[in-house]
């Protein structure tokens, strides 16, 4: 059985790789093919639970190279969301730098987050398996490159749209929690209500629809009285 200490030094090593090498960007690599095959596994299944085996079947790469490419199974689901993080998140300082209003940024905000669950429903399952049931190295990895830049920047867009007169003051932690948690159970927990009420697929009208939603509700509670509209963001 590993040790503690083994299993945080891999996790610790796999993000190591991942930020010095991007992993190889190539189609045909065997790391990107890996990458690739979990998060189709975990969109098809609505569930992370995917074997090594389950891996080599659909990647057509030989099980043994997860630990040659991310130390072990914990390592790849490491670098599975810091990839997927990446592709997300780099837009958001040029996002705050935009010559628009504070409650435009947030629409846009809102309909990326949106959008970033209709492409990958696994995401928050991924970070609570990471931050709450693996290592001390992967819990901290990902508080680093998933929660606290989201946080800081919605923190920053808060902070934005009050000194514009546009937002009332609040909590950016109950909103991160709001805006995360919403949109969480509406790709993942769509199963159960679709046993209760018989809610269907998310399709790309639902999301649409949703993106309108959560914008509404947030900026319902957000709006200072001369906060300004912005235009329909959820193409």
């Amino acid at each position: 059985m590993a040790r503690a200490g083994d299993s945080a030094n891999v996790a610790a090593t796999a993000l190591d790789r991942f930020r010095s090498a991007r992993l190889p960007a190539a189609k045909n690599s065997a790391a990107e093919k890996l990458l690739a095959a979990a998060s189709e596994l975990m969109i098809a299944r609505n569930s992370i639970e995917v074997s090594l085996s389950d891996l080599a079947q659909r990647s057509g790469v030989n099980a043994a190279l997860v630990k040659y490419h991310f130390g072990n199974k914990e390592g790849l689901l490491l670098a599975l969301l810091a990839r997927t993080a990446e592709a997300q998140f780099s837009g958001l300082e040029y996002l705050l730098a935009q010559p628009i209003t504070p409650t435009a940024k947030l629409r846009l905000h809102v309909a990326g987050i949106v959008n970033a669950y209709y492409r990958f429903p696994y995401l928050n399952r991924l970070i609570h398996v990471l931050l709450h049931a693996s290592s001390e190295a992967a819990a901290e990895a990902v508080s680093q490159f998933f929660v606290k830049p989201l946080l800081d920047f919605q923190s920053r867009l808060l902070e934005e749209g009050v000194a514009a007169g546009e937002f009332k003051p609040v909590d950016p932690v109950f909103f991160y929690t709001h805006l995360i948690g919403a949109c969480d159970h509406l790709f993942h927990g769509r199963h159960t209500m679709a046993r209760a009420i018989g809610v269907g697929e998310v399709t790309d009208e639902v999301r649409r629809r949703y993106i309108e939603h959560m914008a509404d509700i947030l900026l319902g509670g957000l709006l200072a009285r001369n906060g300004a509209p912005a235009d329909d963001v959820s193409g």
